[in-house]
């Protein structure tokens, strides 16, 4: 009986051991899933100039081919869900924060190795996107036409004196002017968008203001002296400051918005480690200082230097935005701004 039960328990080791080196053997020859390869693929919305600050440096950084696909945010987005069970793309650079919100599905978790020096405002708190840029709600002012206003904030545009002369892009079309409706919610509501405060203050303002098509008819009105103010953002402002423009850019006292562009790694991405790199190249401080010295849209990394023809970022009144809250409520803010805009602009 003894011997039997050696016998067996032999038997069982050997068979536990062919089994683990077999399970071993083919582990070996599984492609490895971490290794680096010399390509990457980026589908990606900005513009050339975005493109140039990061691409050609990443590939003479690790020697790799980049392959840059562009094409409007929306049009990515749906190739990227076409592609889902066989994704072409690695990673997705740039596009609305909030378009990256309603797609989680897509993409792979990655918090960059760079994602402690970014502004606390900034990080990637959902684990997988990763702002590198930002850009904020400002009000727009053609010097000549405004001399003798004082224009510090929100509430300085309810002025009579300005009533006819404010523009503005549609809430309920543009997504700067929405970004505008959300942000003056924000600091006249002191963060509670459905604050009665701040909706009556809204329909003050639009009753003062012509509502337009297009975002950047509303800088360019401003620019060229066809109104006195304007509803507008950063970049383009920024952009008429540094071309000797006769205009100003009012960072509201009440309290200004910023909202990161996204990027991140493509879920199951073919060249996963290179799509890893990029999202730390672009947060690294050698890039973020060339978005911060070479361009009008503000880097996410804290200590950075900008241009003078940009106010420093620390004498701004940041406040946080609520992104889940007017994410997931874009209609219906848009539907309550729509009621207001019957109602003052006919």
């Amino acid at each position: 009986m003894k011997n039997w039960l050696k016998t067996l328990v032999i038997a069982l080791a050997i068979c536990l051991l062919s089994s683990t080196l077999l399970f071993a053997g083919g582990k070996k020859e599984a492609p490895a899933t971490d290794e680096a390869t010399d390509r990457l693929v980026v589908y990606s919305p900005n513009s050339d100039g975005l493109i140039q600050a990061a691409v050609p440096s990443f590939e003479a950084k690790y020697g790799v081919t980049v392959e840059v696909i562009s094409a409007g945010t929306g049009e990515l987005f749906k190739r990227l869900e076409g592609e889902v069970n066989n994704p072409y793309a690695d990673v997705v650079y740039g596009g609305a924060y909030a378009t990256f919100m309603n797609s989680p599905q897509l993409f792979e978790p990655y918090v960059s190795v760079n994602n402690d020096k970014i502004m606390s405002l900034y990080q990637n708190k959902t684990g997988f996107i990763t702002p590198y840029v930002l850009d904020g709600s400002i009000i727009l002012v053609n010097k000549t036409l405004a001399k003798g206003l004082e224009i510090n904030g929100y509430r300085d545009l309810l002025n009579p004196a300005l009533k006819g002369k404010i523009v503005s892009a549609n809430p309920s079309a543009s997504s700067s002017a929405y970004a505008h409706l959300t942000n003056m919610l924000n600091a006249i509501g002191k963060g509670d968008y459905q604050s009665a405060e701040a909706w009556d203050f809204v329909k003050q303002l639009f009753a003062n203001t012509i509502v337009i098509d297009s975002s950047s008819s509303v800088w360019k009105g401003v620019r060229d002296g066809e109104y006195t103010v304007g509803l507008s953002y950063e970049d383009p402002s920024v952009q008429l400051v540094k071309d000797g423009a006769d205009v100003e850019v009012i960072y509201m006292e009440e309290g200004v918005v910023y909202l990161p562009a996204g990027s991140a790694v493509v879920k199951g991405a073919p060249n996963m480690v290179n799509a890893k790199r990029f999202i730390d190249h672009i947060t690294s401080p050698e890039i973020q200082n060339v978005f911060g010295t070479q361009f009008t849209n503000r880097p996410v990394m804290a200590g950075v230097d900008t241009p003078e023809y940009m106010v420093k970022i620390e004498d701004i009144n940041i406040i946080e935005e609520d992104m889940t809250y007017v994410t997931e409520k874009k209609d219906l803010l848009r539907e309550q701004f729509k009621e207001i805009y019957v109602e003052t602009q006919n």
